[in-house]
């Protein structure tokens, strides 16, 4: 559903404008409807998801064992530090200072399209992780077959 590389202006109101490209796609396959959480497994990058994938991820996690301390630490970071964004009618959202702040996102951020998902990154930590190699000691069998 999602896919490529957006720079992002954040402007002084802390609002993200939902690129052209996938205005309709949120409009009408998600409902107007996002959620805003933050990326357990990467520094400098929150989560944004379309309301229904959204509700897919939470009941999963929800219903794993919180005795477990992982599993209540995923959801403190995914679940209960989810926003709900609704795009006003110039396709922008407010994103909380407090997950800005948090990820370091500032003036400008790189949105990535990830499939069932969008990533925002901040500027510098995008820089940093597309900048990363991987060497054949990186790669599990799973994925020394794979062509690029």
């Amino acid at each position: 559903m999602f896919q490529g590389e957006t720079a992002i202006t954040i402007d002084d109101k802390g609002r993200l404008a939902i690129p052209t490209a996938y205005r309709d796609v949120v409009a009408r396959a998600c409902g107007n409807k996002l959620v805003l959480t933050y990326n357990p497994f990467e520094k400098g990058c929150l989560l944004l998801y379309p309301q229904g994938e959204w509700e897919r991820v939470r009941d999963d996690l929800m219903a794993r064992p919180n005795s477990i301390r992982a599993t209540q630490v995923l959801q403190r970071q995914v679940v209960a530090s989810a926003a709900f964004l609704e795009p006003d009618g110039s396709f922008r959202v407010s994103l909380p200072a407090s997950h800005r702040n948090t990820v370091g996102i500032e003036k400008r951020a790189v949105l990535l399209g990830m499939g069932n998902r969008f990533e925002l990154w901040s500027e510098q930590a995008h820089r940093a992780v597309i900048q990363q190699t991987l060497s054949d000691e990186d790669l599990s069998g799973a994925l020394l077959d794979l062509r690029l």
